[in-house]
């Protein structure tokens, strides 16, 4: 009881302290207005690069999506390159002098981004495509305007498979080594391709929470689950590691995620993991038992309504995360604490209910802030981050939607 009673007069002290340091801006912030406390980002970063053990960590881009904290965490010891999610925001960070090891995480046949890429003989050596398929490599060939040699690393399923059962992303059809041999034979004997590294994402490991209180069962299978996964999984990447290098002298071998750091880096074949929500901890990072959650990022909107004495409304606040349809993809109202969405209109585009205990408090111009489920997202929603120590915003920065880009 104790605990829990700390927790929400911590919630209560982070919202006042929130509020004073936006409070102080002029002109005043838009809604929704987002906020990262540097305090916890940065300790975040080096609990990371603590379970890294000396493995360099890649940042994701796709959980920040604000150049100067993707910056700030390359500056952090223990982190090093950028895993990309699109090849013209992989362009602009290396035109922007944020990477020069840029490793874009997904497929693309983007063909005016890979014309570019195909035509800057300095970008070309900074990043490094994923493939799956050898269509993939038709897709940079007819996309060409020069001979530049592309780079490229093969994205390896990580799922776990019990029989005919999968278990994890549906990404790559790279399974069995035979697969993945296949490909890896067609990169390099394809002029104008170097074949540099290999990616196994265990999302069913890295993504899942498996300490959730009100679901004790399903945790327990869950947490099965990835000790069958990183199991499987050590021992079909040595085996993937040893066929390919005969054919090629790989410089890198990516895994895992927030969710997975000790136990991608406690496979030898791994030579450097991913991480991305671990800097920012959404509300889908609060259960898992590899780490401790410090809640980084926030958005706040206004109280607008009051339509009764234990329900408010505020502007917005419908930012709800990608993913499966469910509770766990809204929004969640964090501070002050006692306040939840209602069942029947849950998070609203242009207007939120919110009913609760805490609800009795809050006058028309209070400011609710709320943690979004999934990290990076958010900042599709906003121009500016407003970095904050303490009860002062310190810097306000672009997000990439802010410097005039859409990926």
């Amino acid at each position: 009881m104790t605990a829990e009673l700390d927790g929400l007069v911590a919630r209560h002290r982070l919202a006042t302290r929130l509020t004073a340091a936006v409070a102080a801006l002029d002109p005043a912030p838009s809604t929704p207005t987002y906020v990262v406390d540097l305090d916890a980002f940065d300790a975040n970063a080096a609990d990371l690069a603590r379970r890294a053990a000396g493995t360099p960590v890649r940042v994701a881009t796709k959980s920040l999506r604000v150049p100067a904290l993707v910056s700030r965490a390359l500056e952090q010891p223990g982190f090093h390159g950028v895993l990309a999610y699109a090849l013209r925001e992989a362009l602009w960070l290396h035109e922007q002098g944020l990477g020069d090891d840029i490793v874009l995480g997904y497929p693309t046949v983007d063909r005016a981004a890979l014309g570019r890429l195909t035509g800057d003989a300095a970008a070309a050596a900074a990043v490094t495509l994923m493939v799956d398929d050898v269509a993939q490599l038709d897709a940079v060939d007819a996309a060409r305007t020069s001979d530049v040699p592309v780079r490229v690393a093969l994205d390896v399923d990580a799922g776990l498979r019990v029989g005919s059962t999968h278990v994890g992303p549906k990404r790559s059809p790279l399974h069995d080594v035979g697969q993945v041999l296949d490909v890896a034979r067609a990169v390099v004997e394809r002029p104008g391709f170097a074949l540099v590294g290999a990616m196994t994402y265990e999302g069913q490991v890295a993504g899942v929470p498996d300490d959730v209180p009100d679901q004790r069962a399903r945790s327990l299978v869950v947490r099965r689950i990835k000790h069958a996964s990183v199991s499987q999984l050590a021992r079909r990447r040595a085996e993937v590691v040893a066929a390919l290098r005969d054919l090629a002298d790989l410089e890198f071998l990516n895994a895992g995620g927030s969710g997975s750091i000790e136990t991608s880096t406690g496979d030898p074949s791994v030579t450097e993991v991913t991480a991305g929500s671990g800097l920012l901890v959404p509300a889908l990072f609060d259960h898992y038992r590899s780490f401790t959650p410090r809640p980084a990022a926030y958005f706040a909107v206004p109280v607008v309504r009051r339509p009764a004495e234990d329900c408010v409304t505020v502007a917005g606040g419908g930012l709800v995360a990608s993913g499966p349809s469910g509770r766990d993809r809204s929004p969640l109202p964090w501070a002050p604490p006692g306040l939840h969405l209602t069942g029947l209109e849950g998070a609203g585009e242009v207007q939120t209910p919110l009913v609760g205990p805490g609800a009795g408090t809050l006058r028309i111009g209070d400011l609710v802030w709320f943690r979004h489920a999934k990290s990076g997202e958010v900042a599709e929603h906003v121009r500016h981050a407003h970095l904050v120590r303490g009860d002062e915003v310190v810097d306000v920065v672009p997000t990439y939607r802010g410097t005039g880009h859409a990926w």
